[in-house]
């Protein structure tokens, strides 16, 4: 075993028995390389990343290789879910050399740190146009040794270009225009065919749907409603979404939403889950009822600690290297081994089981995907659709029995702060809109886990709950604050308010950039190689970019506090932002969103007598973008005085709703100008 042998993540834990001298991000290392005069070999992966463990086998648990490692090099293996400061630093600076990221990320650095060579994954021997690993490692270790101040001066100039770009943005006004322009923008890259955005690799991009979605309802364009349904609708019948089991695959490797990576993350998850019930809320269509229900099912039979609460960062696509979502995945056979007669037609043409699947590795199998509507169906079988109704439900519950049988790709059960915030918000909005106490309890006692062990008096919120050495992060403080509301906002109680600007006031005195906005990390952070240059994300990668939540969070807790300074802290973000992000367009969905809400308005709900459930639910499960729900007591005279909910939009409130039904109509035309 090698110095992995105990480590707390699972991705390193999974390198303990590889041959390679192994060290993980430390002083320590660096120190080692410093004191041999050895380059250094930073791989950084992840456990659910199957080129990560294919390179593993091929190469890293070579002994041959593994001892030219040891002899030559100091090796560093990072889980990127662990350390994503440190992948985001390193993703830039192999990006600029080789013009793309990923993983597994291959990294070539001077002992201080300094990256002059990179890439991807590279195979043991040449093949389809990439050098075999031990080639490029010969050559690599060649240059460091034979041309020191190239390889100096090419670090240093590296250095410099990834310093410049990690504070992405520049400062500009805001405008209206600016809202426009981005909606526009983010419609140029619609795939009117298949819903989604670009061609392929196609990913989800939930917060561009919301930031839609909340256009739509201000300005009831029918473009803007085309865009967010087709696209929630495509990924809903696509095999991008599992349809079996609940739950997103990471993306989707063709344009149609078929065939996935199988990788399921939370993050992904949290983010659509919300975009579904939003969209549920809006338009009332039942598809999305059923997939927001099936995320949540996921959860709760897969990625929940039920005894202590907290969710498990994600699930593996595979169950060894020689598959790719096999578990996910069906023959006919298999389909045909577990169904009656009837069911085995029904399903095989409402979800496209065929002789000839999808998938290259093995053409048998097959993606279930929603290849035909029911009433397709109906109409190939010759009956009716009540009957094609009642066959299916029998074999879905038939096909997920069976699946479950099978062994279940691994689940990585850490809990990460900002993550765990993200689905413990979105549960809470599962309970109101979908009804489910459940939800509501569970997000809770997630919430109150964090508290217990990630909070650190005066340092905030660690990145992963009881970790020893922590990591502090602005996305961790700020995700935490935006659940704090939630909670405050679904409870009541002054608790949640009370953490929620606890967090706020952290992020303003460790994370703020004077000229506006705020870095990823404290002044402390270290600084060993690229960890000494801070960073002010703007970008969506992949999720919310931490300046637009932290203006969210301004945002959210001035409605409900009233105080200017919240205000004005959002507005000195976005502002510090303004003059670039409109290139940015799709990639900061996140950002327009929060601008939105500045220049648009936000509206409050205050619900006085919280134990009037229908009226406080209500105010939760109705669609209104930008919205806070306040939950007061009933007030000393409540005999006297009816309970009611006011909704309040800048400076005018409506007159107060005394019934739930009362009170859905008027947040659904209060203030709205069409």
């Amino acid at each position: 075993m090698n110095r992995l042998s105990g480590a707390a993540s699972a991705y390193l834990a999974s390198a303990a028995h590889q041959p390679v001298h192994w060290y993980s991000w430390s002083d320590e290392a660096f120190a080692a390389a410093r004191a041999q005069d050895r380059p250094i070999l930073l791989d950084i992966g992840a456990v659910w990343c199957h080129w990560c463990h294919v390179m593993d086998r091929e190469s890293y648990e070579d002994p041959r290789l593994a001892a030219f490692l040891n002899e030559r090099y100091v090796c560093i293996k990072v889980d990127r879910d662990e350390r994503p400061d440190v992948d985001a630093r390193y993703q830039r600076a192999v990006q600029a050399l080789a013009g793309q990221g990923g993983w597994p990320l291959t990294a070539f650095l001077t002992p201080d740190g300094d990256v002059f060579f990179g890439g991807t994954y590279f195979p043991p021997d040449e093949q389809l146009g990439r050098t075999a690993f031990r080639t490029v490692l010969e050559r690599v270790l060649e240059a460091y040794r034979t041309q020191p101040d190239r390889v100096r001066a090419s670090a240093a100039e590296l250095r410099s270009r990834v310093g410049a770009s990690l504070v992405e943005g520049e400062p500009g006004d805001l405008s209206a225009a600016m809202l426009d322009a981005a909606a526009d923008r983010i419609a140029g890259v619609f795939d009117f065919r298949n819903g989604g955005f670009g061609s392929q690799p196609k990913f989800p991009h939930p917060s561009a749907i919301e930031f839609l979605l909340a256009r739509w309802w201000d300005t009831g364009a029918p473009w803007m409603r085309e865009i967010v349904e087709r696209t929630l609708t495509g990924m809903a019948l696509g095999g991008v979404h599992d349809q079996l089991g609940g739950g997103f695959h990471r993306y989707s490797v063709d344009a149609r939403w078929i065939v996935p990576h199988f990788e399921k993350m939370s993050y992904d998850n949290a983010e659509l889950l919300k975009a579904y019930l939003h969209a549920y809320s809006a338009f009332g269509t039942p598809l999305y009822r059923d997939v927001a229900e099936g995320i949540v099912r996921w959860n709760l039979e897969v990625m929940c600690d039920r005894e202590h609460g907290g969710f498990a960062a994600s699930q593996d696509a595979d169950i060894s290297l020689d598959d790719d979502g096999d578990y996910f995945t069906w023959t006919v056979e298999e389909a045909e081994a577990v169904l009656p007669e009837g069911e085995r037609g029904a399903a095989r043409l409402r979800w496209g089981i065929d002789p000839e699947g999808e998938m290259h590795h093995d053409p048998r199998r097959n993606v279930l995907h929603v290849a035909r509507t029911t009433s397709q169906v109906a109409a190939e079988m010759g009956v009716g659709e009540a009957d094609v109704v009642a066959l299916l439900a029998s074999a879905e519950a038939k096909m997920r029995a069976a699946r479950a049988r099978r062994t279940m790709p691994f689940v990585d059960r850490a809990v990460y702060t900002n993550w765990n915030a993200m689905m413990a918000e979105a549960f809470l909005e599962a309970s109101g809109v979908l009804g489910r106490h459940d939800c509501r309890e569970f997000a809770l006692r997630t919430l109150e886990r964090l508290w217990s062990e990630a909070w650190q008096s005066g340092g905030g919120m660690a990145h992963r709950a009881g970790a020893a050495a922590p990591a502090v992060l602005l996305d961790d403080q700020v995700q935490a604050a935006s659940a704090a509301i939630a909670a405050f906002e679904h409870t009541g109680a002054v608790q949640w308010l009370e953490r929620a600007q606890k967090l706020a006031q952290l992020v303003v005195e460790r994370f703020r950039d004077p000229r506006g906005g705020f870095y990823d990390t404290p002044e402390a952070a270290g600084d060993t190689g690229f960890l000494s240059q801070r960073a002010k994300p703007i970008q969506d990668a992949p999720t919310p970019s931490p300046n637009a939540v932290a203006a969210l969070v301004f945002l959210r807790l001035y409605a409900v506090t009233g105080e200017a300074q919240h205000r004005a802290e959002a507005e000195s973000a976005l502002r510090a932002f303004a003059g670039g992000a409109a290139n940015l367009g799709l990639y900061a969905a996140t950002y327009f969103r929060a601008a939105d809400w500045l220049l648009t308005g936000g509206s409050t709900i205050v619900v006085a007598d919280a134990t009037t459930t229908d009226l406080a639910t209500m105010a939760l499960a109705t669609y209104r973008p930008r919205k806070v729900v306040v939950l007061t007591p009933s007030p000393i005279t409540h005999h006297l005085s009816p309970p009611f909910a006011s909704v309040c939009s800048g400076t005018a409130c409506a007159s107060p709703a005394r019934t739930a039904s009362e009170l859905r109509r008027t947040m659904e035309s209060f203030g709205r100008s069409r």
